[in-house]
């Protein structure tokens, strides 16, 4: 029995999810999972939430509790270790769904990433450490379905049932590496994610990569393409991938086909989604073009004050640096590149060029880890570049404004 003496408490009723919580608050650390229908079904949702410690497994229920609250105090104790692994998507689907806050968290995946360990996945851990090979079959299962079988209770409990004790291994770890401090820093960011998905905002057609690309009637078509899309998958409620992958949506609108026969090229011979969506996709088309009304304008990119400090050139080569000193680290340390620098990070430093310490702050996504381990080394390739410059006779050292500084008080210095 792999899960040996311990219980298993299936919590169906609000008396029952009470008396749950009063035993796990008593716990130091619990681990925390979550299962959910988002593969299923159009509006995703949590559909349960499975919490061990190191005496009991619970799989609670919300699809049959209606007020899930008394959770709510457990996960924000920040007392109590709350432990998951890959831990974005249940944060941010708990908060969702409940409102749920997290603190004291630790993601055993993110720990397993700084330790440079071969395997991150729970399978990966659970069968490095506890010899237990995880049956991964009912990973896309759909966990809004009822009755719950017993080896979909099984599987469900697994997810939790070793990450107790698996963070006790992960940490001894992890402060024999000196990377403790590191992996906290990441978890606390973490633990405040927000849920990133559908939002029904007016530009989330602007969501569907490539967009950005398409000139004004392919962005007019691509909104009613988007927004058909959407009601299809409402009404039939599956996830919207299923009815229309978003390359589909993207090569009509480029295309903006008119007739039956312009339509029929953008998909395979025989296509079932031709078939079915044929007539509401031209439709749509014809609809975008139509619809003369203000086009949403996306977000813009949170930038810093600071403007940029070097050429298209310059930055180009300041990246090809970085990049091969972030890889030059990761052999050295035996670390995945997102625990040196992400990719996302070395093209904000190209972008803003920090030259002092203070500078290096301020760039969006830097961690204070980052900054204590490689700051000097980072502010030193950039001084490389900028110093090349000045040698090849690149002109005048470009001022950067001061934080105080305004447009206004620009034009009338």
């Amino acid at each position: 029995m792999i899960f040996g003496e311990t219980p298993l408490h299936v919590i169906q009723t609000r008396e029952g999810l009470l008396r749950a919580v009063e035993q796990l608050a008593q716990a130091p650390v619990i681990g925390v999972d979550t299962e959910s229908d988002g593969f299923h079904r159009y509006q995703e949702k949590v559909s349960l939430i499975q919490i061990s410690d190191l005496d009991a497994d619970f799989i609670i229920d919300p699809l049959v509790i209606e007020d899930m609250s008394p959770l709510g105090p457990l996960f924000e104790n920040e007392k109590q270790v709350k432990v998951l692994h890959g831990a974005d998507y249940d944060i941010v689907s708990l908060r969702r769904d409940f409102g749920f806050q997290f603190n004291n968290m630790f993601d055993t995946m993110i720990a397993a990433q700084f330790l440079g360990l071969p395997g991150v996945g729970l399978a990966d851990l659970i069968r490095r450490w506890f010899g237990h090979v995880i049956d991964k079959r009912y990973q896309r299962h759909d966990w809004s379905a009822r009755p719950l079988l017993p080896e979909h209770l099984d599987y469900a409990r697994g997810d939790t049932h070793f990450l107790p004790a698996l963070r006790e291994v992960l940490t001894l770890r992890l402060q024999q590496s000196g990377r403790l401090g590191q992996v906290a820093e990441e978890c606390a960011l973490l633990s405040r994610r927000q849920w990133q998905g559908r939002t029904r905002d007016p530009a989330d057609f602007l969501r569907i990569k490539g967009s950005r690309g398409l000139p004004l009637d392919g962005l007019r078509a691509l909104r009613a393409l988007h927004r058909y899309r959407e009601l299809q998958a409402a009404e039939y409620d599956r996830p919207t991938f299923k009815v229309l992958p978003d390359d589909v949506l993207l090569a009509i609108a480029d295309a903006l086909p008119q007739t039956p026969d312009e339509m029929a090229p953008l998909f395979r011979r025989g296509s079932p989604l031709l078939r079915r969506h044929g007539d509401g996709l031209l439709q749509a088309v014809k609809d975008g073009l139509q619809d003369q009304s203000e086009l949403p304008v996306p977000p813009p990119i949170e930038r810093q004050n600071l403007p940029a400090a070097l050429s298209t050139r310059e930055s180009e080569l300041l990246l090809l640096k970085l990049r091969d000193w972030r890889n030059l680290k990761t052999e050295e340390k035996g670390l995945p590149p997102v625990a040196v620098f992400s990719n996302n990070l070395l093209k904000s430093l190209t972008r803003i060029a920090p030259e002092t310490m203070a500078e290096l702050e301020s760039v969006p996504e830097i961690r204070r880890w980052q900054i204590a381990e490689f700051g000097e080394e980072v502010l030193a390739l950039i001084a490389e570049v900028q110093s090349r410059r000045e040698s090849e006779g690149g002109g005048k050292k470009r001022r950067r404004r001061r934080r105080s500084d305004s447009p206004r008080d620009a034009e009338n210095s």
